[in-house]
């Protein structure tokens, strides 16, 4: 499928929000490491924000890239909030700010922690009850930014599809990413968002793809969707694994790969906060999933089969 971006956007990205402390902290020492594990798999896309570690995870991309041997990296971050710190210069707030001086400045703070003059993609960062914010005077700004070259394509970074649906519906957009609504256990963008995206020609990004770790580990402790996992839910991802144990294939590598299977989809990003994580999600990547597979997931409603009759 033809898309709108001006560059390619590679398979496999790196998630970020690890290494500005989501869930944990993260050492320095271990940022460099995850990074220069990410250059060894060839992994070039780094997906970031400055939401993430209130701007660490921005930070360690400009200090770490380049020694972690990744060069020439594609880059996309977000925009529509601000980081204000606190009056003894500690993190602190995090505002929303959609205005055209507020988009530019959220650009501007991210290049100088990024040490770059410009980046590949800028997201409009979960704007879900902002539709007039974004029409009046967000996306127009986002645009200008786009014509003066300091970002090569732009589009809107959501948890939810149906009002990122609606966005691309109205606006010219590049991209979009998704978090944890294309899924083995959860297909919402599918009848939403995919097919608004195919059919104008919008690149899609998938993040989320184990919905917050259950389906890289699917135990009684493990998150879906940054909440306790309800015990159906754990059920059916137990499920999925037992399937997927049937023909020799780690569940990881089924949930990575899944969202491939869309011809709307571009690229999956996964967040890793260690070398080892990077490790075994590129070789998840890898990892052959017969056809077989595929089907039986799909006999138990994990892929949906308009999906595989589309490939």
């Amino acid at each position: 499928m033809t898309h709108r971006l001006p560059f390619d956007l590679p398979r496999l990205g790196l998630g970020t929000a690890p290494l500005g402390g989501l869930f944990a902290e993260v050492t320095e020492e271990d940022a460099a490491a995850t990074l220069k594990a990410a250059a060894a798999e060839g992994i070039t896309y780094v997906d970031t924000a400055p939401r993430y570690g209130h701007g660490q995870a921005e930070e360690r991309l400009g200090r770490l890239l380049g020694p972690a041997g990744i060069t020439d990296p594609v880059i996309s971050t977000k925009t529509g909030w601000l980081l204000r710190p606190r009056p003894d210069g500690s993190p602190g707030e995090v505002v929303t700010d959609w205005t055209e001086r507020g988009i530019r400045e959220s650009l501007e703070s991210s290049l100088t922690r990024l040490g770059r003059d410009s980046v590949d993609i800028l997201y409009l960062h979960d704007p879900d009850h902002y539709a007039e914010d974004i029409r009046r005077t967000a996306y127009p700004a986002v645009r200008k930014l786009r014509e003066e070259g300091l970002v090569r394509a732009l589009g809107f970074g959501m948890n939810h599809s149906a009002p990122l649906a609606r966005y691309v519906d109205e606006f010219d957009v590049d991209v979009v990413l998704v978090a944890g609504r294309f899924s083995l256990l959860d297909h919402e963008a599918l009848t939403t968002l995919l097919p608004r995206c195919a059919a104008r020609g919008t690149a899609v990004v998938v993040g989320g793809v184990f919905n917050t770790g259950l389906l890289a580990d699917p135990t009684p402790g493990a998150m879906y969707n940054y909440r306790p996992v309800p015990a159906r839910t754990l059920d059916r991802a137990r499920r999925a694994r037992e399937l997927c144990d049937a023909y020799g294939v780690p569940l990881p590598a089924a949930a990575l790969q899944f969202p491939y299977l869309h011809p709307a989809v571009t690229s999956v990003v996964v967040g890793c906060r260690s070398a080892d994580e990077v490790t075994a999600n590129a070789a998840a990547a890898r990892f052959p999933v017969p056809d077989e597979l595929w089907q039986r997931l799909a006999a138990e409603g994990f892929v949906p089969r308009e999906v595989l009759a589309a490939r």
